[in-house]
């Protein structure tokens, strides 16, 4: 295992939800820790990432995915660079240049500043299941791992409704791993299902209010949630403290290599509401999706980042317990 002492790493992209986790699980961990953000003089934004500078040396720098020449500054004198960033716009209108090329784009810079500086010795870059899970396969039970991809010649010709972040992701992950290849770049890609937990961000992610909407009653979000288990076969969750501490492991571990799934639970949205109504009886969860599937088509496999040596901390059950016990003092959910 590597040692750490004073270990600077970089995390681009410091102010979502996963980054801010990862940026506290570093500075947990002793390292000195460089972010990016678009606006650093925006303080409500940054809020949560000033509050963490007590844990630890963290410096916060201004950088936007657009821009290649700003990201010199905080990779400089880096080991380890974990690129969280991803351009989110689910309502776009025009999808190619709202979210798939500034994907593209981004990760290219990021890679090209890291292929310049004399420091950098590996590259985590945050992918997504939804680069991974798409396709026009049939069946139930299929058992998908890093060696799937995307249907993207599916996805441009069938357009299905949040068609372009999928696209985004898998061409995003595609373009790193082919100027990695070019350019001797150690990169590993970290491949998080849909997360949920508790979050330090000012707002609550879009992510755990998805994970959440059965309990929420969020019609919107449930027709969300079930429109995700149609297009990528599965509704698969990890608590992000999981996701956080597998892009950790996976920094530290020399041995790793390739795409790596973190996926602690596969199910469908019928059996979710199952699980819910049945723990959470207080919240009236709906359970009944009268002829939506309720088997799940696929499941995501974890099993090469735990035959690597990670173990999940987090179940289905503390997964919610925490997720709920968040919307709570969110004031979003009653006692």
């Amino acid at each position: 295992m590597a040692t750490i002492g004073d270990k600077k790493v970089c995390v681009v992209g410091g102010t979502g939800f996963v980054a801010s986790h990862l940026i506290k699980q570093l500075l947990q961990k002793g390292y000195a820790v460089n972010t990016t953000v678009r606006d650093p003089d925006n303080l409500k934004k940054i809020s949560h990432l000033s509050a963490l500078q007590s844990l630890g040396d963290l410096k916060i720098f201004k950088a936007d995915l657009t821009d290649e020449e700003k990201f010199d500054a905080p990779i400089a004198g880096c080991e380890t660079v974990f690129h969280v960033a991803t351009p989110v716009n689910f309502a776009s209108e025009d999808p190619e240049n709202d979210m798939i090329k500034p994907a593209i784009q981004g990760v290219l810079n990021v890679l090209k500043a890291c292929a310049r500086s004399k420091s950098v010795k590996r590259v985590l870059l945050t992918s997504s299941a939804a680069a991974v899970s798409i396709n026009t396969l049939n069946g139930t039970g299929l058992v998908l791992d890093e060696s799937n991809w995307t249907d993207v010649e599916f996805l441009n010709t069938a357009k299905p409704p949040t068609w372009g972040y999928p696209a985004s992701k898998t061409l995003a992950e595609k373009a790193a791993w082919k100027f990695a290849e070019e350019n001797h770049i150690d990169l590993i890609t970290v491949i998080p299902t849909l997360m949920a937990g508790s979050s330090l961000t000012p707002d609550i992610p879009s992510s755990v209010g998805l994970a959440m909407c059965l309990i929420t009653g969020n019609d919107f979000l449930i027709n969300a949630l079930k429109g995700m288990q149609m297009l990528s076969g599965s509704i698969s969750i990890a608590h992000v403290e999981d996701v956080c501490r597998a892009h950790i492991f996976l920094a530290e571990k020399e041995s790793a290599s390739g795409r790596y799934i973190c996926c602690a639970h596969n199910t469908s949205v019928p059996e979710l509401a199952k699980f819910l109504s049945k723990r959470y009886p207080q919240y009236k969860v709906p359970t009944e999706f009268e002829d939506f599937p309720s088997k799940a088509k696929l499941i995501l496999s974890s099993e090469k980042l735990i035959k690597e040596g990670f173990s999940f901390k987090f179940g289905i059950e503390e997964i919610y317990d925490q997720s709920v016990e968040y919307f709570k003092t969110k004031g979003v959910l009653k006692n």
